[in-house]
């Protein structure tokens, strides 16, 4: 856990509550945390997804790492420090939408266990839901989609620490969800991430 390093700094409580925001908005807030590979459907999942919320009534928020990258995360690169920097702060921020009341479906590749459990367990200390969903594709067809080209350009030596190539991707254990992107339709990964959510309580059943 990152050490906190400025003093004389107090919570400070508001007269709405989490709950208030859960009623305004008829939703349970949330964090969806898609991880896999690039190339595996993270953020194709994750955008189809959200559209399926909207169109239920519901109101969700993208966090994907290219997007995050290019705001709050440009200062870090893709050393093991720097993605794990990386992760956390995403998690702070999910954390921060979720309280209030929002979905949140952040789409990152999250190579690492520990960085993704960190994640996990601030949610659980603020008693706010997490969901993992592992996006598992085969490295062969994650390399065949290439639909940045970065597979291309780590085998040519242009991208170093790249995950599944020279640096490891550490599948989820006991992820919530586990996803045969390879395998699976859009639609069929959709519907069972809803059928999910209303499971877990996060969404009242369709009618």
């Amino acid at each position: 856990m990152t050490q906190q390093i400025a003093t004389n700094v107090v919570w400070h409580e508001g007269e709405v509550s989490r709950q208030d925001r859960s009623r305004l908005l008829g939703q349970k807030g949330a964090t969806v945390w898609f991880t896999g590979l690039s190339g595996s459907g993270k953020s194709t999942v994750a955008v189809a997804l959200e559209k399926a919320l909207l169109q239920r009534g519901h109101l969700a928020y993208r966090l994907d790492g290219d997007n995050v990258r290019l705001g709050i995360n440009k200062n870090l690169g893709f050393s093991a420090e720097d993605r794990k920097e990386n992760i956390r702060r995403i998690g702070e921020v999910a954390k921060l939408f979720v309280d209030a009341g929002l979905i949140v479906l952040s789409s990152f590749i999250s190579p690492y266990r520990e960085d993704r459990d960190t994640v996990r367990q601030l949610h659980a200390a603020g008693g706010f839901d997490f969901i993992e969903v592992y996006v598992d594709c085969d490295l062969s067809e994650a390399e065949r989609r290439d639909p940045k080209g970065l597979y291309k350009k780590a085998r040519a030596g242009q991208i170093k620490n790249f995950t599944g190539i020279d640096d490891p991707y550490e599948a989820p254990l006991a992820a919530e969800l586990v996803l045969k992107s390879d395998r699976m339709t859009l639609e069929a990964e959709v519907a069972a991430l809803l059928d999910l959510l209303e499971t877990r309580g996060i969404l009242k059943p369709a009618t």
